[in-house]
């Protein structure tokens, strides 16, 4: 039977009858009498009504692997078992429909619920039905929230709300966001959250200062307004923080892992502990209303992996439940009833209070005067490029698994898959995972998932490539080019370079190949000869190689590739033997330029002296260095708090600085292959024999790239060491810098400052030192430098004009936060400790311009070409250049999420890039014609969702604290969508390919 065609218009409304999209991802029946707020347990007014939450926090990955824990292996580190949890609370709910529990990480749920059987299965969703078990958070994990990429963690949240919605539909929607573990919270995650239609959000750990206070001003229930450009209440949410951070009160666990005596209620015993028991619960609640707003409060009935044995915290809190309450037969005011965090919720907001509100975030986040969790900033510097590199495989995988159709799937190649690199994603965004607060064998096996899921896309990726260009020739994935280690670039007289472009946008990117020929020949897509040259790789680079290839130099080019597309390069070699060195020029003050930024290096000390933005003619003295904090001390390690995985604490607020001068500077000059009409150059610092620098001025950058190198960090010393790279300038910042959230909007930090509270500052380094995700800067009037970073790191401004960044961690003592191993990175390749190397982009330009060059530089940086490789002579048929869109989006908006959903569906999120009112050109509202995007799919139909895609956004309703979500301005037609600053839109299209 042919397939009727309709107008879009009738398409969505039969869309909306018939559930094409793939039910019951979004479909919303009518909901269960008993699930949701309708499931909740009566209160009594007029008295304090104690809500026990039972709760397990499962950690996906930590002390051991996500499999350890699941299974329950290796119990000699940790006694955990998820599958035995989750066995075990069913059983005991089904024994009393009074009881309820929360369950969180839907990596586990995922994994257990597939080996269930129907039977057992259908009992779950009973449960689940009549509210008794309640998702909350509902993530793939329980994300960290310094370290994290925005779209990692809507990527991971989408994953796991999705099996959520398919499984159960409506009752397995979570209503509250839980993030009871993470070390310091985010603004741009209670944002993100807000979009995806959480009525409220509850955490567990705050400053110590900050708790204090709100404490006393009973304030420790808030709206958040998480965003300065959306419009209110579009990213507010109601915020409560967790009175025991997520622990039972004090005396009160019942688990199978806790001390506390159980409930013995048989008077004819000698122990009977019941009025003690009652005695001691009053005081707690009493104690505990004291500090909160309304005559509702929560306790947390659980903790790290509990509950594998249910029955003994089921059966104490019954009896608990049961005599407290019997206490208001003899005048007790107080209620206590099993409950969940929505339960909760929903009762405070009955209330009808005015809340507090906040409108910075969390972060740093100390559990005392010297303990400041700003350490995990850096932590495992390697392991956050991997997973920063591993975001950028997924986007491309999955866009390309779009732009190709079934073959991707299945083609010449074999079969390949994008959805293994997205659970290893998911269960890399965990706050003890890209967080690098795990042990060093949990870490690798993050690194392993990450690397099988590539696997699995690489073949994806191929499979479409060939497809779109007609040739089957085998594909190379040289994943070492940053070392200069690729074997087919080294060997290969002749060969093409594939540039695949994962953004809406074209690129210009600078390549560079290990190869071992003095000269080739480079044409482009149309034939068109290009510039190219060849240097001697670097003394760093063939230090940290270790044998992994044997090229002695670099052929260089620029590339240009089209938005969400590829161009294709053919390089053939010239001639052999080994290149004419370049003549470093003199030691005398050094200054190159290209067309926007002029660089100079001081006389004496072969540092950088200034830059200068040739556009704007404004100049800022400027100078970098490396240095590092002394960070333990071996003769007082017990009696002081030591630096580790989580803490930083350096012995002294002087950094030591690694060499006052380069040891030796060499300034090379190139034939033009990036810049003109003058001529490219590499400037090569060397500090020690364990920090290097090559810095790069590109053609029609305006940016400088200082790639640093930092490692084997020596420890003989008995010291470990925290290396920073210090920018020192005339900026005047008056102690002020800013950061981004999560890669996003932008925050102001204040030295020594707290918007909330009036700060006593005890470490003045670490207590200044705030998660840089994607960049930094400091201005004045006049100037802005900006830093674009390539990974998640720490780091601060510490004096006026200043800004550092750590970079690596070496540390010798564990830090007593849990982890129990110092933070002491090795592996087979480097045994004598950890070498890594990042990149750093500087920028400089007038404060009102300043967002036009770092917004699109960050996201070059988070989204880089995907380089691959074929071996000899491309057969002419073979089509060379591609671009799957039909123009070039608008600078404004960023192609967020292009993702296959079902068959004939994909997911699409549109992102304005822009914060309101930083950027004069192009902080305004944009529009997009979703028919003109795609050239490879017809579009059909259209639907708007909410962020992270598990609701219709018409049909999306959230609780209101006291003012009501404002209609949003209608689009110019179906298929012209507006974006305001900062607004993510998120689409299901039903599509066809061409």
């Amino acid at each position: 039977m042919a397939t009727p065609e309709y107008t879009p218009f009738v398409f969505l409304l039969l869309l909306f009858q018939s559930g094409v999209w793939g039910v019951p991802v979004c479909q919303t029946p009518q909901e269960s009498p008993t699930c949701g707020y309708k499931s909740c347990h009566a209160t009594k007014p007029g008295m304090l009504n104690v809500h026990l939450v039972p709760h397990t926090h499962d950690d996906v990955g930590w002390l051991k692997t996500v499999d350890q824990y699941f299974y329950g292996d290796r119990n000699d580190i940790q006694h955990a078992g998820v599958q035995y949890i989750l066995d075990s609370v069913v059983d005991q709910l089904l024994k009393n429909p009074d009881r309820r529990f929360i369950y969180v990480e839907t990596a586990f749920f995922y994994r257990w619920w597939k080996q269930q059987t129907d039977d057992m299965q259908n009992t779950v969703k009973q449960l689940v039905n009549e509210g008794r078990l309640e998702f909350v958070n509902g993530g793939w994990c329980m994300s960290d929230e310094a370290t994290t990429h925005y779209s990692a963690v809507i990527d991971q949240m989408t994953m796991g709300l999705r099996f959520l919605n398919d499984t159960f539909g409506h009752c397995g929607r979570p209503r509250v966001a839980w993030h009871i573990d993470p070390f310091g919270h985010a603004r741009e995650h209670a944002s993100m959250f807000a979009q995806m239609g959480y009525d409220g959000f509850f955490f567990g750990r705050l400053d110590y200062q900050d708790r204090n206070r709100r404490m006393v001003a009973r304030e420790q229930e808030m709206l958040w307004r998480a965003s300065e450009s959306l419009t209110p209440p579009m990213a507010d949410l109601f915020t409560g923080i967790l009175p025991n951070g997520y622990n039972p009160p004090e005396g009160f666990c019942w688990d199978q892992s806790c001390d506390d005596p159980p409930i013995r209620d048989d008077p004819d015993l000698e122990d009977y502990n019941v009025d003690d028991v009652v005695t001691r619960f009053l005081h707690i609640a009493h104690g505990q209303a004291l500090v909160y707003k309304t005559n509702h409060i929560i306790m947390t009935m659980g903790s790290d992996f509990q509950y594998e044995n249910a029955n003994l915290w089921y059966k104490n809190l019954d009896k608990l439940i049961r005599y407290v309450n019997q206490m208001q037969s003899n005048g007790s005011e107080v209620n206590v009833l099993y409950s969940t965090p929505s339960c909760y919720l929903q009762e405070l907001h009955r209330v009808n209070l005015t809340w507090p509100l906040k409108g910075d975030d969390f972060f740093p986040y100390a559990d005392s005067a010297h303990d400041f969790w700003t350490g995990y900033f850096t932590s495992r510097p390697a392991l956050k490029r991997y997973e920063r590199i591993s975001n950028s495989y997924l986007q491309t995988c999955k866009q390309l698994e779009v732009l190709g159709g079934p073959i991707s799937r299945k083609g010449p190649f074999g079969a390949g898959d994008s959805e293994t690199l997205k659970k290893a994603m998911a269960v890399a965004q965990h706050h003890d995972a890209v967080s690098g607060t795990e042990k060093q064998h949990v870490a690798n096996d993050y690194a392993r998932k990450l690397a099988n899921g590539w696997a699995h896309c690489q073949v994806l990726v191929s499979n479409t490539l060939s497809s779109l260009s007609g040739s089957s020739a085998p594909r190379v994935y040289c994943e070492h080019l940053n070392i200069s280690v690729c074997p087919l670039t080294e060997t290969s007289k002749k060969f093409s370079v594939n540039v695949y472009n994962p953004l809406a946008r074209p690129v210009s990117w600078p390549v560079r190949l290990p190869v071992n020929g003095t000269a080739y020949s480079i044409s482009d897509a149309k034939g068109k000869a290009v510039d190219s040259q060849v240097v001697p790789v670097s003394q760093a680079t063939a230090a940290v190689r270790r044998g992994r290839g044997y090229a002695v130099n670099e052929l260089l080019f620029q590339v240009q590739a089209p938005p969400l597309g590829y161009s294709t390069y053919s390089v053939s070699l010239l001639q052999n033997g080994p290149p004419s060195p370049p003549s470093p020029l003199p030691r005398a003050p050094t200054a190159v330029q290209n067309k926007f930024l002029r660089v100079t290096f001081d006389r004496e000390t072969g540092l950088l002296s200034s830059l200068s933005n040739l556009e704007t003619q404004q100049t800022v003295k400027l100078s970098q260095n490396f240095y590092w904090y002394n960070a333990s001390d071996g003769n007082n390690s017990e009696s002081i708090q030591m630096s580790g995985a989580y803490i930083f604490r350096p012995n002294t607020s002087t950094p030591f600085i690694i060499s006052k001068t380069s040891l030796y500077l060499h300034v090379f000059q190139y034939n033009s292959i990036c810049m003109r009409p003058t001529k490219r150059s590499r400037f090569i610092p060397w500090f020690s024999p364990w920090v290097s620098q090559v810095v790069r001025l590109y053609t029609d950058s305006r940016a400088l790239e200082l790639e640093w190198t930092v490692g084997p960090v020596p420890i003989g010393d008995d010291l470990g060491k925290e290396v920073i790279s210090r920018l020192d300038s005339s900026i005047n910042s008056s102690g002020v810098f800013y950061t981004d959230s999560n890669g996003r909007e932008v925050l102001q930090r204040r030295k020594d400052y707290r918007p909330t509270w009036n700060l006593r500052q005890s470490e003045p380094i670490a207590g200044n030192y705030y998660p840089i995700n994607s960049r930094a800067y400091i201005k004045d009037d006049k100037d802005q430098l900006t830093v674009v970073t390539d990974r998640s790191q720490g780091g601060g401004s510490i004096q006026d004009g200043s800004l550092e960044i750590m970079l690596h961690r070496r540390l010798l003592y564990d830090d007593v936060r849990g982890v129990g191993e110092p933070l002491n990175e090795t592996s087979d390749i480097y045994p004598e400790g950890l070498v890594v190397r990042g990149r750093h982009l500087l920028s400089l330009s007038p404060p009102a311009m300043a967002a036009d060059t770092h917004r699109p530089l960050a996201q070059e940086v988070v989204l880089q070409p995907l380089i691959t490789f074929t071996d000899g002579e491309l057969h002419p048929s073979t089509r060379l250049e591609f671009s799957g869109l039909q123009a070039v989006l608008p600078p404004a908006v960023h192609l967020l999420t292009v993702s296959q959903w079902d068959q004939d569906t994909v997911l699409l999120r549109l992102e304005h890039q822009y914060q309101a009112s930083e950027s004069k050109e192009h902080s305004q509202p944009v529009t997009v014609n979703l028919q003109k995007l795609f050239s490879t799919l017809d579009m059909l139909g259209v639907s708007e969702m909410n962020l992270s895609a598990n609701q219709w956004k018409d049909e999306m309703t959230r609780l209101d604290w006291k003012k009501p979500l404002p209609k949003r301005g209608g689009d110019p037609s179906v298929w012209e969508v507006s974006l305001k600053p900062m607004e993510i839109r998120t689409f299901l299209l039903r599509v066809r390919q061409r």
